[in-house]
C-alpha cells in the first residue's frame, strides 16, 4: 500500500463529490486534520472509517487501498493483495494483545495463590509477610511486562490533530483504555482523548 498515492486518491474523489476536508470529516465524525492527514500520505483510515469513507466517495475498499480506480482485470489481483497486508497487520495486532494478556493473567493468577496461601495457611508471620510481598512483586511485574510487551512497537495518534506521539510510561499505565485507544494528552495539541492505538510510528 502506498499511503501517498492513496492520500492523492482520497483528495482527488473527495473533490470529484464537490466536497471540503472540513465537510468530510464532519460526515465521518473525525476532524478534518485527520483527513489532511490521509490527503498529504501521513496515515491511513482506521478500519472502521473505510466502509463508511469508500460509500461517501462512492469508491470500493480495493480502490482506496490501491490508491486508484480498478478495472475487472486489475480488481482480484489487489484485492488479494490488500486483503494479505490487512491480514498481516490484524494478526500481529491481535499476537502481541494475546501474549500481553496471557502473561498478565498468569501474573495475577500466581499473585492471588500467594495471598490465599498467605492468609488462609498455617504459617508464621514473617512467612506470611514474604508471600504477600512475592505476590505483590509479581503482579507488578507481570502487567509491567504485559504493558512492555503492548508499548514495544505501538505509538499512539491523536484524533483531534493526527499527530502521532510516544506516551510515558505513567500516562500509559494510568489512562483509561479500549483494546485499539487510550486516554491520552497529546504532546502536540495538548488535548486530551482517546488516542488511536498503532503499530509504529511512521517515518
Amino acid at each position: 500500500m502506498d499511503q501517498l498515492q492513496t492520500g492523492k486518491f482520497i483528495a482527488q474523489m473527495r473533490k470529484e463529490k464537490g466536497l471540503t476536508q472540513k465537510q468530510l470529516a464532519e460526515e465521518l465524525l473525525i476532524s478534518d486534520k485527520t483527513v489532511s492527514k490521509w490527503e498529504c500520505g501521513k496515515g491511513m483510515p482506521e478500519l472502521s472509517l473505510m466502509l463508511p469513507l469508500c460509500k461517501r466517495l462512492d469508491i470500493t475498499v480495493n480502490e482506496l487501498l490501491s490508491g486508484q480506480r480498478l478495472s475487472p482485470s486489475e480488481y482480484q489481483k489487489n484485492a488479494e493483495e490488500n486483503m494479505m497486508r490487512l491480514i498481516n497487520e490484524k494478526e500481529e495486532t491481535k499476537f502481541r494483545i494475546i501474549i500481553g494478556v496471557i502473561v498478565a493473567v498468569i501474573s495475577i493468577l500466581l499473585s492471588c495463590a500467594l495471598f490465599i496461601i498467605a492468609g488462609e495457611a498455617d504459617i508464621s508471620t514473617k512467612t506470611r509477610v514474604v508471600l504477600v510481598i512475592i505476590g505483590a512483586i509479581l503482579m507488578i511485574m507481570g502487567i509491567g511486562v504485559a504493558a512492555a510487551l503492548d508499548m514495544r512497537k505501538a505509538v499512539f495518534e491523536c484524533p483531534n490533530c493526527g499527530e502521532q506521539f510516544i506516551p510515558t510510561a505513567k500516562a500509559y499505565l494510568m489512562g483509561e483504555h479500549t483494546l485499539t485507544r487510550r486516554r491520552l494528552k497529546c504532546p502536540h495539541c495538548g488535548k486530551k482523548s482517546m488516542c488511536i492505538r498503532r503499530l509504529s510510528k511512521r517515518e
